[in-house]
């Protein structure tokens, strides 16, 4: 099957030549309960599930290959190819992908006024797939997002940090970090380009000089990566606001790669977040645990 069909069958809405938005399952959940049932970013940072749109700008384009992703890593291409859309172009792309999306909830039991409410979107997770960071117009994008009212929310790999140096920064900035040496970077993501470990460090040296809302996500694998002392090196070099310990969820392609067992029950996340504050100072400040994650606050 290619590509775009095996996206499209997957519920992603393509747009342009290497965007893509698709529906959170959480976004669902929040119109068909009429908010009860919500995402975590949410209930940790008040955004709303119902009116959040997921998308990326660079769909086909990752430098890693990470062994947990849900994604299927080998449609990846580790550099640019073609043609580059133009931000707004994408953005106007997203918000009828997204509308175009939504218009199937209304055949099942939901809340009219999320429904209504989640036409409009107010935040934009610029995630989902791929590295953002290898789009080249990132700052236009986030400036054409920003004038329309909505909040950003960039999700990075790290290893870009020269693009972090200098793009329009997002209302909130999360790195992803799931390695705590070389070594394990090499195993566990697989890099496609040299030197990424060294740029992820980069990125966390940078991460305190950016005037931002910062967040590091740890994705936690049991056996793995559930090193407390080796995360608590590398955060506090960064001193993010807020740390998310997340725990590995195994769907999608990461069943191909990865056990079941491997997936930490949030009982395990609380106790690693606990150890993780004793090193960091950080304080658990809340948690969902339909979602395995705990937060911890600066």
């Amino acid at each position: 099957m290619q590509p775009a069909k095996r996206l499209q069958n997957a519920g992603y809405r393509l747009v342009g030549n290497h965007s893509g938005v698709k529906l959170c399952l959480w976004c669902k959940k929040s119109i068909k309960t009429g908010e009860s049932s919500h995402c975590y970013k949410q209930q940790f940072y008040g955004i709303k599930s119902h009116r959040c749109l997921q998308m990326s700008p660079a769909l086909p384009f990752c430098n890693l290959r990470c062994e947990y992703c849900w994604r299927d890593v080998s449609l990846a291409h580790s550099a640019w190819l073609g043609g580059i859309d133009e931000p707004e172009k994408i953005i106007e792309g997203s918000i009828e992908a997204q509308k175009a999306l939504l218009t199937g909830l209304g055949g099942v039991t939901h809340s009219e006024k999320h429904l209504r409410e989640a036409m409009k979107p107010k935040h934009v997770a610029i995630s989902l797939e791929g590295e953002p960071t290898m789009y080249p117009y990132l700052s236009e994008l986030i400036e054409g997002f920003h004038r329309r009212g909505m909040t950003t929310f960039l999700v990075t790999n790290g290893t870009l940090p020269e693009v972090l140096e200098k793009t329009t920064l997002p209302t909130q900035l999360y790195v992803s970090l799931s390695s705590t040496s070389a070594e394990m970077f090499k195993k566990l993501q697989k890099p496609v380009a040299k030197n990424l470990w060294q740029k992820i460090n980069t990125t966390l040296e940078l991460l305190n000089s950016l005037s931002t809302r910062k967040v590091i996500r740890l994705t936690l694998i049991r056996n793995i990566n559930m090193d407390e002392e080796g995360f608590s090196k590398l955060i506090m070099k960064a001193e993010p606001d807020f740390i998310e310990a997340k725990a590995f969820m195994s769907v999608g392609s990461s069943r191909q790669r990865i056990p079941y067992s491997s997936m930490p029950l949030h009982t395990e996340i609380k106790e690693f977040a606990e150890k993780l504050s004793g090193l960091t100072g950080y304080s658990v400040a809340d948690e969902k645990a339909d979602s395995r994650v705990v937060l911890l606050k600066k």
